[in-house]
């Protein structure tokens, strides 16, 4: 869905899945012997950001590229492990996971060399949970107090007449600056995984300017991160330059980064083959098979697990899809093994729920059967469904899915009997944009990386009843009120039993069907050293070098 982490049997430790698949040569980061050049300049693949670069509106991944690298949060993720550790924050102090402590590290700028105050993170929390405002992510405040005065839904959804009411107020009464470096959240319930999402892009501070120029702003993005912003050219490209006062760990060790804008992937690995690309995170289909990217990248390329998956999710507000014995047929007609296998070349594990293996709280065999290809069972309840027409499938060309898209559809039709037609979707912005709309018609690809470490993620904003990123429309009473009482949850442990049992229930209702859990296959041009993905599947901006 957002930015399109494996492991088949028991949960292991992010870290240790990464070991497990480096090793040789063709697994390496591109550590060299050659000394570096700390006024380098590097390219990686980008996609056309949805929106505007301000971080409580981007969620998507090309876009989350560049923020990430814009701003810096109160807490950052490991890049191997994905764990949450402090950033900005120099404590973050509970005693009832209920009301939090936030104290700043002082000396912190923005680009602009205006201070980054307790204020600033404050007035951008308050701006992006304000529905008037339309951000994406103003649902990650749900759980502070007051973010009912601030946020109003629709009551009739986005294609009705009537418009959500007026907010009550234009600021959340859980927020409270203390001082210049201090603030204090107070939350609804006690909500033991909030501090896991403070490193995520709608959690970032916004300058004053923001507030004052919203348009010079958005023309010229001022973060508090690693990189300030240059210039921006639509459907091109982006570039940036490092910030030489960051306060931060980890500062870059090259000067400037431009994100390139392909329209395929595979216009994109034949730039990163011949060098006009310093860095790809993700290989086509057409490098994948027969491991052709290792012929065409020698000691150039790497493959490591993240916390994302791949579903094809179904637009419930269609009443096409409405059913979900046809939706389980569907999930149990696809022969996800043998797609890999012949499309991926073995690089990716077939799902076996929502959840990705390497994120805290998942569990095995969540799907159950529903996710075994079984072309007898899914004509059942094909059957049952009592459905006669066509399957429609579709996502973004930009993104390398044609091959397994088409295979998909054939293993449908070859399996139910039904015609099955697959019709790809120019850009991935544009896809954003129709399921932003809800105007989707058929079946869709959605992909998910994990925002921050935890099930939670994965189970309240894809599947709650309106929840930001739950493009579907999808909704269930009796998983609304599991995720309630496992937000409200003493301890994390106590939570993530709850949110199992959500998860559960997606398999009766099949909103989503589970495909893939991911590994990236990614390369680099022979201009850099120590190229490594991270954890959120973006190169890690702290290790990589440009040769002399």
């Amino acid at each position: 869905m957002r930015k399109p982490r494996w492991i088949a049997a028991s949960v292991m430790p992010l870290a240790l899945v990464v070991a497990s698949c480096g090793g040789g040569a063709n697994n390496d980061s591109g550590t060299g012997s050659g000394d570096s050049n700390p006024d380098g300049k590097l390219s990686a693949f980008a996609t056309e950001p949805e929106n505007p670069l301000v971080p409580g509106n981007t969620t998507e991944s090309g876009g989350s590229k560049v923020i990430r690298a814009l701003f810096t949060g109160l807490t950052e993720y490991d890049a191997v492990t994905g764990a949450s550790k402090n950033a900005h924050a120099q404590e973050i102090k509970t005693t009832d996971s209920k009301v939090f402590t936030i104290k700043l590290k002082p000396g912190w700028k923005f680009h602009d060399g205006t201070d980054v105050k307790a204020k600033n993170y404050v007035d951008a929390w308050n701006y992006t949970a304000y529905s008037p405002n339309g951000q994406q992510g103003a649902s990650f405040f749900e759980q502070v107090q007051g973010y009912k005065d601030v946020h109003t839904l629709d009551p009739d959804g986005a294609k009705g007449p009537a418009a959500a009411p007026e907010p009550a107020s234009k600021t959340m009464s859980g927020l409270k600056v203390i001082d210049d470096t201090t603030f204090e959240v107070t939350l609804g319930d006690s909500f033991s995984v909030f501090p896991l999402k403070l490193g995520y892009n709608p959690f970032y501070p916004l300058p004053d300017l923001f507030f004052s120029d919203q348009k010079a702003f958005e023309a010229k993005p001022v973060g508090n991160g690693p990189f300030k912003f240059v210039s921006r050219t639509p459907n091109a490209d982006i570039t940036l330059t490092r910030y030489d006062e960051y306060q931060g760990e980890g500062k870059p060790k090259f000067k400037d980064l431009v994100f390139k804008i392909f329209e395929t992937t595979e216009a994109a690995y034949t730039a990163t083959v011949s060098g006009e690309l310093d860095f790809l995170d993700t290989v086509p289909p057409s490098g994948l098979a027969g491991g052709k990217y290792k012929t065409d990248l020698p000691n150039r390329n790497g493959s490591t697990p993240y916390m994302g998956n791949q579903v094809l999710a179904f637009p419930l507000y269609d009443p096409k899809w409405g059913n979900a014995d046809l939706r389980k047929a569907i999930s149990m007609a696809i022969n996800r093994d043998e797609i890999n296998e012949k499309i991926f070349d073995g690089t990716k594990i077939s799902a076996d729920g929502w959840v990705n293996p390497a994120v805290p709280g998942y569990v095995k065999g969540q799907c159950g059967e529903l996710c075994t290809f079984n072309p007898t069972k899914a004509k059942e309840y094909l059957a049952k469904s009592g459905f006669t027409g066509k399957i429609d499938i579709t996502t973004n060309a930009d993104g390398g899915h044609l091959e397994w898209m088409t295979a998909t559809c054939n293993s449908i039709k070859n399996a139910l009997g039904l015609e099955c037609t697959y019709t790809p979707i120019p850009t991935f912005a544009e896809a954003r944009q129709i399921a932003n709309a809800k105007q989707y018609k058929g079946i869709y690809r959605a992909g998910w990386i994990a925002d921050y470490p935890s099930i939670e993620n994965f189970m309240n904003q894809l599947y709650r009843t309106g929840a930001s990123s739950n493009d579907g429309d999808y909704s269930n009473p009796k998983l609304d009120a599991l995720l309630v009482k496992a937000d409200a949850a003493p301890t994390v442990e106590e939570a993530n039993k709850l949110y199992q049992e959500a998860e559960r229930i997606l398999a009766e209702d099949m909103p989503a069907i589970p495909l893939w859990n991911q590994v990236a296959q990614y390369g680099w041009s022979e201009k850099i050293d120590n190229a490594r993905l991270s954890s959120l599947r973006e190169l890690d901006l702290t290790t990589v070098t440009v040769k002399k």
